[in-house]
């Protein structure tokens, strides 16, 4: 966790991230609140909050008396905002930076992979 967002929105990254990578299966339970809230060292309520962030997305779901569980499709749902996410936030304003710089799509492209091989 890091002071530069809401501990919250952390979390229910956190938990987003354990669903992308499979680490926490669709329709597999997910740990409670106070799990949550013990292993981050987090008030509950604000463990509540992220893990209620996720059940208003349609991510987790509740099972009264049972515990949260990752819902169908959740995983798929997921990658995809993300995708989406990476595409706005990264793809438009590097397009937009190389079309200044006189960039096109094949000296991009070329770049790309060359820096891909290096990492």
């Amino acid at each position: 966790m890091d002071d530069s967002r809401p501990i919250f929105a952390q979390l229910a990254e956190n938990i987003e991230n354990d669903i992308i990578s499979g680490a926490l299966p669709e329709e597999g339970q997910a740990p409670s609140t106070n799990e949550f809230a013990a292993f981050y060292r987090i008030n509950p309520a604000t463990a509540l909050k992220g893990v209620n962030v996720l059940v208003d997305a349609g991510i987790l779901y509740k099972k009264r008396g049972i515990g949260m569980f990752v819902a169908s499709g959740a995983q798929e749902q997921l990658t995809g905002a993300r995708r989406d996410k990476f595409s706005s936030e990264y793809v438009r304003p590097l397009l937009a930076e190389a079309e200044k710089l006189g960039i096109d799509s094949t000296q991009l492209t070329q770049m790309i992979a060359k820096e891909a091989k290096n990492s």
